[in-house]
């Protein structure tokens, strides 16, 4: 039977200084398929990419990939009977085609391009963009039919390879689970691999203060810039935990009240503004918002979460060594972000 390896065609160099990587197939004699791969000697070890090539994982998935079809589409022709009776032309000629064919089909990607159209929330936009790029830059070309439970083993094993954490990983696995989903709703596939595999989830510690912790983080006579980062957590817990983004939307108290709804989730909340939390309104009063805190972030919320949550992280007392030297610092609430507001269930 006809066997199927990888060849660099040093015979013309490329305007780039890399050399075509072509499909070498031995069948009656010798036959060489152009693919899109290409690399120098030195990032080309024979049979796969090595380290030295740029995303050399991701690339080694995809000429493995490449080659499986086409061993497939030999082992077909082969159990047909046809494998023998068909020219060098003949068998170059099919096979050319049929990566061809494969290459128009509608990939996964392509799926999920019109998955992310049905989205109107930012933050669910970018998640799901998120995971495209990881996914074109391990196997651009998948489709519903090559992933498979294996597939996705893989792309697990890869992801973490790359140093990304359990839940952050759980996070693509679920947007690709989404449009598995998406696909089946609107009739374009009935295969869904996840019936087999298990997204795995990691435990985190809890993120809450208790009592005596919340009154230090008020209270503590921090820094300059700190205390600002102090008021809006505080105020934030005693909103219930409002997320960052429904408080910097908020333009108006109604009847001693705050009225939203979530951004998350579209549900309706109306919140009591208690004398605490109306001190910490009124210090920070805004002219377009409620709260002017954004004003001089250029309304970028994430900018402003990112430098709180450091402020916060810092906050301790501290001595300096040496004379304008680093700041040696007694952390207080390690690892502390805006988040934690929401899990604090105490009153102060």
């Amino acid at each position: 039977m006809a066997t199927v390896c990888y060849q660099l065609d040093t015979r013309r160099e490329k305007k780039d200084g890399t050399y075509p990587i072509k499909l070498y197939i031995r069948h009656k004699s010798r036959i060489l398929i152009s693919t899109d791969f290409c690399a120098t000697p030195r990032t080309w070890t024979g049979t796969e990419y090595s380290k030295e090539a740029k995303s050399y994982k991701a690339k080694n998935v995809a000429i493995r990939n490449l080659i499986n079809r086409v061993e497939m589409l030999i082992v077909m022709l082969d159990n047909n009977q046809k494998l023998k009776s068909m020219s060098d032309a003949a068998l170059k000629d099919y096979i050319s085609k049929s990566i061809k064919n494969e290459s128009t089909c509608k990939t996964f990607v392509t799926y999920l391009d019109e998955f992310i159209e049905t989205k109107t929330k930012g933050n669910t936009i970018e998640l799901y963009k998120a995971t495209k790029n990881k996914i074109l830059a391990y196997d651009p070309a998948c489709t519903f039919e090559t992933i498979t439970k294996k597939w996705l083993e893989s792309f697990n094993k890869w992801l973490k390879d790359t140093g990304m954490k359990t839940n952050s990983i759980s996070i693509h696995l679920r947007n690709i689970r989404a449009v598995f989903n998406y696909a089946i709703d609107n009739e374009e596939t009935e295969l869904y691999p996840f019936r087999k595999f298990a997204i795995e989830k990691e435990e985190t510690r809890k993120r809450s203060l208790r009592p005596e912790q919340l009154a230090t983080l008020r209270d503590f006579n921090g820094e300059e810039y700190q205390k600002e980062y102090q008021d809006i957590f505080m105020l934030m817990f005693y909103l219930i935990g409002i997320n960052a983004i429904d408080l910097f939307n908020l333009k108006q108290i109604v009847d001693g009240r705050i009225e939203y709804k979530r951004e998350k989730t579209g549900k309706l909340y109306s919140i009591k503004v208690e004398p605490e939390a109306m001190e910490i309104i009124n210090r920070y009063k805004g002219n377009r918002f409620l709260l002017n805190t954004l004003e001089t972030n250029d309304y970028n919320y994430r900018k402003y979460m990112a430098a709180m949550n450091r402020g916060l992280q810092k906050l301790g007392n501290f001595e300096r060594k040496g004379l304008g030297g680093k700041k040696i610092r007694d952390i207080l609430f390690p690892g502390i972000t805006s988040y934690w507001a929401k899990h604090i269930k105490v009153n102060i």
